[in-house]
């Protein structure tokens, strides 16, 4: 009892995710409805728990909607209509980022839903709940906001479609859209609500996007090219980009228009850094620090695991790298927490009963960034002309690490703790420059856990400077000086460097440049991100325009996901299931001098030239299992005799091609543009037994065989048609005979029947072979066998079969007179079967003439059983794998081959 009042309780100090949790704090309505496409985590790491938490200490009521079913609007409505608005983030990623990797393939996995389950929101999230909420709670102000919203609020190049979007708060048809961080922009809007200011008058707020109805131009505005012209014309597309990325600042930045047809839309200026005391406030607020409680069930929501334990001490980053997203949502001022905000919320953390001692984080964008770059940002904001990092650190950077250093060993000397770790990225030219500083040194020595991440993304310079990011030596002196610090403390720890390959200007001589640096450095890297083209970077701007926006230049892109894959593949070339594009690669940048057996070289050659045929775009296939074949040589054309085969891999009697060994080989069917059909086989073209490991095929056929089901004929109507004649399959041991699943005119022998010249699984006879539901003269059986063998279990003259009757009276299990009633005896007699109204009351009897493979009743499914005696006999050959049985019946020693055409030991 005490124990769910306890749980009532502590689900009460989350914000309200239902009319119940609504009822508890006596609401009967909400301020504020906040639909989110992430699972609910109270976490300060998440946004929508900030804007909520921000907006409940300016004692507005907030619910939270996560991850409605955008399908059915009864969702929409479970919490009622909201008095003031409805705020929609997609999530603190961009859904299709979310959804999708580079390559354009679905993820598996959401780490920001329950169970790390996916599809548990739609494709452009913020869209579409906008959309529905329109329809559900119609006259309702829309405000959307977050990553999702903040990077697209202008025309903008979208990967995914590959093409350029309208603004998104005209495809989402919101009121109001707010960018950035937005603590406050929203409590500034949801004032003027508050007040009763409609939401289409509130059209001034810093950090606020609203949608113009016709030509009207603010004062003092810029004019940015419109969505007509930057869809038409890539350069004004880079151009548009250029204004936009410099009127960023709060500062200086001023408001921008940019015209959609008959709307245009507006951006206010952006919001004014929070005051370390505004940061202090909002991260006290307070957060449960974990997921909400109703996910106990589905297996909690992953994305908390690494941050649960982390402290968020800054925001803004003034590296401006071109990749990263931060410029635009953030800012390039830094604003950060005091130490005393950071210790007390270390000290809460403390209390939590999953706490073992480790913080897993201190930092933010980039760790070891605690102030603005410089004082001057303060007043008038970051430089436009020039960057504070690249492409050297500016004479007016002020770089001190004292600071940072002091809340780290105030951290690691709380109770409780045991250690402080530093995951966040370090940017390792600002700790260069730092000549007075021991930071690397006691970075070491207390804050890496046997590894510390980096970013020097390329080596190649000309890819370097494409990415604002410090040179190559920069880098190298970096990791001098981490191995000498961890040598002098008798440390053994390593640097784990992100890499990002295929990013604009980066071409097969780069790409190569960067896999000979992976193999000096002797590292295997598994940090490869293949460059993704995110709204709101440059490196997108460059990836869809071809040019560099600041420079204008032209730049190289690769976009073709091969060639993508191929640099991808280079850096990790160790991979075995890589050689095959690490090749293709190298001979494209003709630097085949990396191929051979020397010390500088990549990978080997291979011994015989040949592609996987079930490799595609570089990568193997799930039957391929990622090895490399090597045997056999890939065919290019299959010339085939008479008109022209109506299925890929139909073997030709005339011109078979020839593979591994030269043996014949199946081609690939490359000639043929129908649908694959597995297994149209000539007379002539032994399987898999006779031709090495090429042939991947289940049934012989061919063109003058008995008729399909399609053409019934008087007596035979086959399901898979197979050769009048001998035609050899899969595993024969012999020249013509050991096939599994040939139909012969003559000899008709079943599995178990061994002679040299025929071993057949499951043949039929030709006279009498009605097959599969076609009527004869007897009656419509379903597998009609020949008279002449016998069943498994009654050994006759002719070996042991599986499921062949016998022509005299072979009794079954237990032998049957026709008084006896037992499950399925034979005889050339009536013998009663289970369920016929006849004479002796029975529903479906066997005859000499009619042999069936067991035509059943609804009631009862013949499963073939045996008698004792042959169900050992069976198990005592299945053990005796060496043996086999010959048509005297008699046990023979020596090689046989088995269905996947394999040699016996």
């Amino acid at each position: 009892m005490f124990k769910q009042k306890g749980e009532n309780m502590r689900i009460r100090n989350f914000l309200p995710m239902n009319r119940s949790d609504m009822e508890a704090r006596g609401w009967d309505e909400l301020d504020f409805l906040l639909i989110t496409g992430d699972a609910y985590v109270d976490h300060s790491s998440f946004g929508v728990a900030i804007i909520a938490r921000v907006l409940e200490k300016h004692d507005f009521r907030v619910g939270i909607l996560a991850q409605p079913d955008w399908k059915d609007l009864r969702d929409f409505r479970a919490m009622g209509k909201p008095r003031l608005a409805c705020l929609i983030s997609g999530g603190n990623l961009d859904s299709m980022v979310n959804h999708y990797t580079a390559a354009k393939k679905k993820r598996h996995k959401d780490a920001y839903s329950p169970g790390g389950k996916s599809g548990l929101r739609p494709d452009r999230t913020t869209i579409a709940y906008s959309n529905r909420v329109r329809e559900a709670l119609p006259g309702v102000p829309v405000i959307i906001g977050g990553i999702e919203a903040s990077l697209r609020r202008f025309a903008h190049y979208d990967y995914w479609s590959d093409d350029v979007r309208r603004s998104i708060l005209l495809d989402s048809q919101a009121d109001l859209l707010v960018f950035g961080m937005g603590e406050k922009s929203i409590v500034e809007v949801a004032e003027r609500l508050n007040n009763g200011v409609p939401i289409d008058q509130i059209t001034n707020v810093r950090g606020t996007m609203v949608s113009l109805a016709g030509d009207v131009v603010p004062q003092d505005t810029l004019v940015l090219p419109s969505f007509e012209d930057v869809t038409s014309d890539k350069k004004k597309y880079a151009e548009a980009f250029w204004v936009q990325y410099n009127q960023q600042d709060p500062f200086r930045g001023k408001a921008m228009v940019q015209s959609h047809g008959r709307k245009s839309v507006l951006q206010n200026q952006p919001s004014l850094p929070l005051t370390q005391a505004e940061m202090d406030a909002i991260y006290a607020l307070p957060f449960m620090g974990t997921y909400h409680p109703s996910y106990e069930g589905q297996g909690g929501v992953p994305a908390i695991e690494e941050v649960e334990f982390s402290l968020t001490s800054v925001r803004g980053c003034y590296g401006a790298c071109s990749f990263c997203a931060l410029t635009f949502h953030q800012g390039r001022i830094v604003q950060s927490r005091s130490a005393e905000s950071i210790i007390r919320e270390a000290e809460q953390m403390t209390w939590n009963d999953r706490f073992k001692g480790y913080i897993h984080d201190v930092g933010g964008p980039t760790a070891n960034f605690r102030r603005p770059a410089c004082k001057e940002q303060l007043n008038r904001g970051a430089c436009s002309h020039k960057q504070c990092l690249f492409p050297e650190p500016c004479d007016k950077l002020e770089i001190d690490h004292e600071e940072y250093l002091d809340i780290l060993r105030r951290l690691r000397n709380l109770p409780k703790v045991k250690k402080v770790f530093v995951r966040s990225g370090i940017r390792y030219d600002v700790v260069l420059a730092d000549r007075n500083s021991g930071f690397l040194r006691e970075l070491c020595e207390h804050h890496v856990s046997g590894q510390l991440k980096v970013a020097p993304e390329h080596v190649s310079e000309e890819v370097l400077r494409r990415m604002g990011k410090p040179g190559k030596a920069v880098y190298e002196e970096f990791v001098q000086r981490f191995r000498e610090a961890n040598e002098e403390l008798g440390k053994e720890q390593y640097l784990v460097p992100y890499l990002i390959s295929s990013h604009p200007g980066s071409t097969m001589k780069e790409a190569v440049e960067l896999a000979e640096y992976v193999r000096d450095m002797g590292v295997n890297p598994e940090q490869v991100q293949d460059f993704i083209p995110t709204p709101g970077t440059l490196s997108t701007c460059m990836y869809y325009a071809g040019l560099d926006p600041h420079t204008m230049e032209p730049v190289y892109v690769p976009h073709s996901m091969h060639e993508k894959a191929m640099q991808r593949a280079l850096i990790q070339y160790r991979s075995p299931r890589n050689h095959g594009l690490v090749e293709e690669a190298l001979r494209l940048a003709h630097r085949e001098d990396l191929i051979g057996y020397g010390p500088k070289c990549l990978i080997r050659p291979r011994k015989y030239v040949r592609a996987d045929p079930l490799e595609k775009d570089g990568k193997p296939s799930k039957m391929s299992k990622g090895r490399v074949r090597r045997s056999g040589m890939k065919s290019k054309s299959v010339a085939v005799a008479g008109k022209e085969a109506p299925y890929k891999d139909e073997r030709s009697k005339a011109a078979p091609s020839k593979g591994a060994q030269g043996k014949e080989t199946p081609p690939k069917g490359a000639l043929s543009k129908e649908p694959r059909y597995k297994g149209v086989r000539s007379l002539e073209a032994p399987n898999k037994a006779l031709q090495g490991k090429e042939s991947r095929f289940k049934r012989a056929r061919r063109e003058d065989s008995s008729p399909d089901k399609a053409e019934p004929g008087k007596s035979v109507r086959f399901k898979d048609t197979r050769s009048v004649e001998k035609a050899p399959y899969k595993g024969a041991p012999g020249k013509a005979g050991g096939y599994r699943d040939a139909r012969t005119v003559e000899k008709v022998a079943h599995k178990g029947a061994p002679s040299k010249e025929e071993h057949f699984k499951d043949t039929r006879s030709a006279e009498k072979a009605t097959y599969k539901g076609v009527p004869g003269e007897t009656g419509s059986y379903k597998a009609e066998r020949s008279i002449v063998p016998s069943y498994k279990g009654a050994p006759g003259k002719a070996g042991r079969y599986k499921d062949a009757r016998s022509v005299e009276a072979t009794p079954y299990r237990g032998t049957s007179s026709k008084a006896s009633g037992y499950k399925d005896a034979r005889s050339i007699e009536t013998a009663p079967y289970k369920g016929e109204l006849g004479a002796e009351g029975y529903k479906n009897k066997r005859n000499a003439e009619t042999p069936t493979k067991g035509v059943q009743s609804k009631e009862v499914a013949y499963t073939g059983t045996q008698s004792k005696e042959a169900q050992r006999e069976g198990i005592q050959e299945k053990e005796k794998a060496r043996f086999w049985r010959g048509p005297d019946n008699l046990l023979h020693k020596g090689k046989r081959k088995h269905r996947g055409g394999k040699k016996d030991k």
